[in-house]
């Protein structure tokens, strides 16, 4: 991560200054210039500085941001979509001001399809919405990225989290997309056949794009049966290698683990300080399986025999939902139990992916990293998937400290290229990774550039995300 890459773009006063009238007359109270709702949309959970919009438009549908994205692209005005704020890198960002689009009231669900397993909602609902509206369906959205995310939010930044070693990430579930391009024109990506072989994938196009190419309007999602049972359990290791290994035992077995989480000695201190829990503090596995009254008693005696052999302590595992929740509570709460630590420092949160074989390697490496710089930075990984955070904890007034963070980012990531992986595995690149994306990309960089140009020529849409246009 480099300040330097969150650099703020040209702005189009005159262009601005027409569309704020616009809006303010088309849309009255829905379009807000205060300090207050300009601030409130261009926070970011890291140290990058806030770059505010002028204005906030709060849409109700399709019709609103069609309305909005013409006006904008008339005069040149950037738009920048914006869903709960949950982003990392600085997405939410208005590098070269301009208007944030608010989906906080296009919250609907469309359609439900049980018998398909989908259903299409508006990018506002929330993963936790959507799960409460399908309860009695007998059908969830599995992507859990820990944050209450909007939808549209976790589509555009392709986001995934701690089932992503079954279900997959928000590439693999999404169907198809609605968007409004640079004309002002909604599109439809796709249909609701599971497969196509109908010209490019659009749909993939924009899960990603980071709002750079289109506002989404609508996203059509793949749904999953609720289990008939679920347990989970934690265990113990020596060693992050002998938890590694576990985890690659279980992935090369066949094992269908639904969520396999990697946790070091720090961030178990942690966990257990801030969650009132007991376990061992060293590197720890966090796993669940999803299945039949059958196949879960199986699976799981199946990772403690692994478990076993690789040194792990007993690995207890439990279908108690009281018991499960408060595991995993532990879990989605690790963000805050690391700040725990030191609470008058920021925290930046980043993130890289190896292939798992590499992983052991990565965060071996990185914890040697961490002690040798005399830096204070828990470790939490999806680990069935390689993928891994570091939460570095520093003084964001001090520049000796923010320069030893920009470092840390620098080193990690490079480690991670050099083992064939890549700079981010679910956060995105924003404004906070662009170096490392060319790093990573090459001139496929240029690629993308000269898609963006077809797509958004004016470069209206979150201008200064993903890679610089000069």
């Amino acid at each position: 991560m480099a300040l330097k890459d969150a650099k703020a773009g040209i702005r189009n006063e005159a262009g601005i200054a027409v569309v704020l009238g616009i809006l303010k007359q088309s849309f009255g109270e829905r379009f807000q210039t205060g300090q207050s709702f300009r601030a409130q949309h261009a926070h970011t959970t890291t140290y990058i500085p806030s770059q505010l919009p002028d204005g906030v438009l709060f849409a109700e549908s399709a019709e609103d941001v069609k309305a909005a994205v013409r006006v904008c692209a008339a005069h040149k005005v950037p738009v920048i979509g914006f869903g709960v704020g949950t982003s990392l890198e600085g997405q939410v960002n208005a590098a070269n001001g301009g208007i944030s689009i608010d989906f906080s009231r296009m919250n609907r669900v469309l359609e439900v399809n049980p018998e398909d397993l989908d259903c299409t909602v508006e990018p506002g609902v929330t993963r936790e919405a959507l799960n409460i509206h399908l309860r009695d369906t007998g059908l969830f959205f599995p992507i859990d990225p820990g944050a209450n995310a909007s939808i549209g939010g976790m589509a555009s930044t392709r986001a995934s989290g701690t089932n992503a070693v079954r279900y997959g990430t928000m590439k693999d579930n999404v169907l198809a997309v609605t968007a409004v391009t640079a004309n002002g024109e909604e599109i439809r990506t796709a249909r609701r056949a599971r497969k196509s072989s109908a010209g490019y994938d659009m749909t993939r196009l924009f899960v990603g794009a980071e709002g750079t190419l289109g506002i989404l309007t609508s996203v059509t999602l793949r749904l999953q049966a609720i289990p008939q049972k679920i347990a989970g359990g934690a265990c113990a290791f020596p060693s992050i290698k002998a938890a590694c290994d576990a985890v690659i035992m279980t992935i090369q077995m066949g094992i269908p683990v639904a969520r396999i989480e990697l946790l070091d000695t720090v961030q178990m201190r942690a966990c257990n300080a801030y969650s009132g829990l007991s376990y061992a503090e060293s590197p720890t596995l966090f796993l669940e399986f999803h299945g039949t009254d059958e196949t879960v008693p199986l699976q799981s005696a199946a990772f403690a025999e692994i478990a076993a052999e690789c040194g792990g302590a007993e690995f207890l595992w439990t279908a108690n939902a009281e018991e499960r929740t408060k595991l995993w509570k532990a879990r989605h709460d690790a963000y805050w139990a690391a700040r725990g630590l030191a609470p008058g420092l920021a925290a930046l949160s980043t993130d890289v992916c190896v292939p798992i074989s590499r992983l052991a390697d990565c965060v071996s490496e990185t914890q040697a990293d961490i002690e040798e710089h005399g830096l204070l930075g828990p470790i939490v990984g999806h680990a069935g998937d390689g993928n891994f955070h570091v939460l570095l904890l520093f003084d964001d007034k001090s520049a000796e400290d923010i320069a030893k963070a920009e470092s840390f980012v620098e080193r990690l990531n490079r480690r991670a290229l050099d083992m064939d992986g890549t700079c981010t595995g679910e956060h995105g690149i924003g404004q906070g990774k662009m170096a490392f994306l060319e790093q990573e990309l090459g001139g496929t960089v240029d690629l993308m550039r000269q898609v963006k140009q077809a797509l958004d020529p004016d470069d209206i849409f979150n201008p200064g995300k993903i890679f610089h246009h000069d």
